[in-house]
Formats: C-alpha cells, structure tokens, sequence
C-alpha cells in the first residue's frame, strides 16, 4: 500500500508590510486606470488613441508603487491612523502619473532598452528616433494628467501641497542634468560629494522625501513632523539610490526588470566606480578612465567583466554596500524619533528595510 502523500505546507501570510503595499498597489492602480479615462480625448484621433492605450498599458505595469505608499504612510503618521480619505488616492495616483512621465524622459535620455520587466516605451511607440520623439510627447501629455489629478482630489492644501512637489520636481531636473553632463567627464574630475550630490536631487528628495511630507501636509501635519519626515526621506532615498547603483553595474536583468550593464554602458559616475576609483594605484586608474570612455557599443560582455572585476578588487562595491547600510541606520534613526502613530512607524521601517536590501 503506497505512503498517504505528505500533507502540502500551510500557506504563508504576507508579513504586515507586504499587505500594505499590496493594499496600496491595488488602490493607486485602479486610481491610475481611471486616470485614463479621457472623453475629451476619444474622439482625437485613431493614432493618438492608439498611444494612450500603449502608454496606459506601460503605466499599469506591475511597479512597487513606493511613492503612493509614502504619501500614504506620511499622511497616516500625522493622522495616527491607517484610514485615509477617498481623494489621497486620486492625489498619489497624480504623483504616481509625474512619477511615469520622469521615467519615461529618463530612459529616451538613457537610450534605455527596457522598464519594469518590459520594453520602454519609446521601442513601443515606433523605431529610432521617431519613437524618442513621440514619447518626450506623451510624457509631456502625462505631466499635464498628473497635475489634473492632484488639483481634483478634494483634499484641503492639495494646491500648496502640488506647488511643493513641483519645487522639488525643479530640483529633480537639476540633478538628472548633472547626472548626464557628468557622464561625459574623465572620472579623475568626479567626486563622491557629486556623486551624492546627484543622488540627494535626483532620487532621495523627489522619490522618497517629498512624497512623505506631502502626505504629511495633506493630514495637516506641523513643520516638525514634516522636517523629521524629510530626514527619513533623505536617508532612505540615498540607500535606495545607492542599492540602484549596484543594481545598475551588478545586478542581474531578470530580477532588477531593466538592463545590469545599463550604468556601465550609459558611462554613468556611480558610487561604487567613483570609490573604486579613489582607492586604486595609477594603473588601475587608468583602466577604469579607459573602460568608462569606451564607445557604448565597445562595452560589450568582456569589457563588463573586466570592469566589474576592477570596481570589486579596488573596494568599490564593499564601499557602497557600507553607505547603503549607514543610510539605512540613519533613516530608522530619524524615524524612530517621530511621534507614534498606531503602526505606521513599524510598517515604515520594515519598509526601509525592504528598499535597502532589495534583490538585485
């Protein structure tokens, strides 16, 4: 008589911030869907019909929704409460919609091939430069959506709190222009202090910082919990940033849903290079300088290796891993120091925790 099959393992509860997120991925992106609902548009014209609903299909792509999450968890810690009303829902949709139109100017910008585990959207739209050119546009259409959005929520300050964010959106630009024109200089005129120059603007303010003072100023929040949600932000956004820079030159493709050599092949001045760089002898030096001056299409699997090989030897991944870890610290640090606010605090840290150390 054959064994009775062994009994098949219980089922695992999601941890309490795994629900939270999900909870928050399913409200913004019903939000965000009916963001594209647009009467005025139908009637357009085929072509341009045919654009949104490739873009709308980008837009839903499965994403971690980080920034609706912090608007979320920044306006639950100034309320002390989970709930929150019907119109913060249409608002992070709106900063969600901004946040889709950044990335898809980034990637014309960073000739990149791929976006969340698919083809980025300009390859979508048409071939060569004519499908760059259509998503600047659609980007542009995306921006003017999002601030639709934000004004119509409902919510008292959402005005001052959209003139707030675009500030910091000014900011934003100011550290992806830094971040190309560095690109371009021999890495010997590259600084970390830019480096996390451009990461405290680019990624941290805008990402992380921004979206929880936001929720924080929806709930009526004061300037203290405010300026102690800005440090959260900060810290956590620059071990985000940081953990994206090993992404970018270590990661594997599969699991990070965009490109592993993409920093590599971009030229871009990142952490763990520049503190490679500072570390190693003259000969050294001047094979990183050769390898980061090479023609992107010389930056082929060997070249990546050999560079991979020579930001590991010289220390600059073990650096970065140690920032990423420092950032971390610091953002619980500051986080600890917020008044308690019924939970929120414990899924904000666990949060962090997620985002520091996320698969690469």
């Amino acid at each position: 008589m054959p064994a009775p099959s062994p009994a098949p393992p219980p089922p695992v509860a999601p941890r309490p911030e795994q629900a939270w997120l999900q909870l928050v991925q399913q409200q913004v992106e019903a939000s965000l869907a009916e963001l594209f609902e647009l009467p005025d548009e139908a009637t357009l014209d085929p072509r341009w019909t045919r654009a949104m609903e490739r873009t709308r299909a980008f837009s839903l792509r499965p994403a971690k929704r980080v920034r609706p999450a912090l608007v979320m968890a920044g306006y639950s810690l100034a309320r002390g409460t989970t709930s929150v009303p019907s119109g913060l829902w249409r608002f992070a949709a709106g900063l969600e919609l901004l946040h889709t139109f950044l990335l898809i100017h980034d990637d014309v910008a960073d000739q990149a091939e791929l976006r969340r585990g698919g083809t980025a959207l300009h390859r979508l739209l048409a071939p060569g430069r004519a499908g760059e050119d259509l998503a600047v546009v659609v980007g542009d259409h995306l921006f003017a959506r999002s601030l639709e959005a934000m004004l119509s929520s409902g919510l008292r300050g959402a005005s001052r709190t959209c003139q707030y964010y675009l500030a910091v959106c000014r900011h934003t630009a100011a550290g992806q222009y830094l971040d190309l024109e560095l690109s371009h200089a021999p890495l010997s005129e590259v600084t970390l202090f830019q480096c996390l120059r451009v990461a405290s603007l680019k990624t941290a303010r805008y990402g992380f910082s921004a979206p929880l003072v936001c929720g924080a100023m929806l709930a009526g929040a004061d300037e203290a919990l405010c300026e102690g949600l800005e440090r959260v932000g900060r810290h956590v956004g620059l071990a985000y940033q940081l953990r994206d820079d090993l992404i970018g030159l270590f990661g594997d493709t599969d699991v990070a849903g965009k490109a592993s050599d993409g920093d590599f092949a971009q030229g871009k001045r990142t952490f763990p290079v520049l503190a490679a760089y500072t570390r190693a002898g003259e000969s050294a030096r001047a094979e990183l300088e050769r390898l980061w001056a090479l023609a992107p299409e010389a930056k082929d699997a060997e070249a990546l290796a050999v560079a991979r090989a020579l930001v590991e030897e010289h220390g600059g991944r073990a650096a970065c891993e140690r920032m990423v870890e420092r950032a971390s610290r610091a953002a619980r640090r500051a986080l600890h120091a917020l008044p308690d606010s019924g939970g929120m605090k414990d899924l904000l840290d666990s949060l962090i925790t997620r985002l520091a150390h996320r698969a690469a």
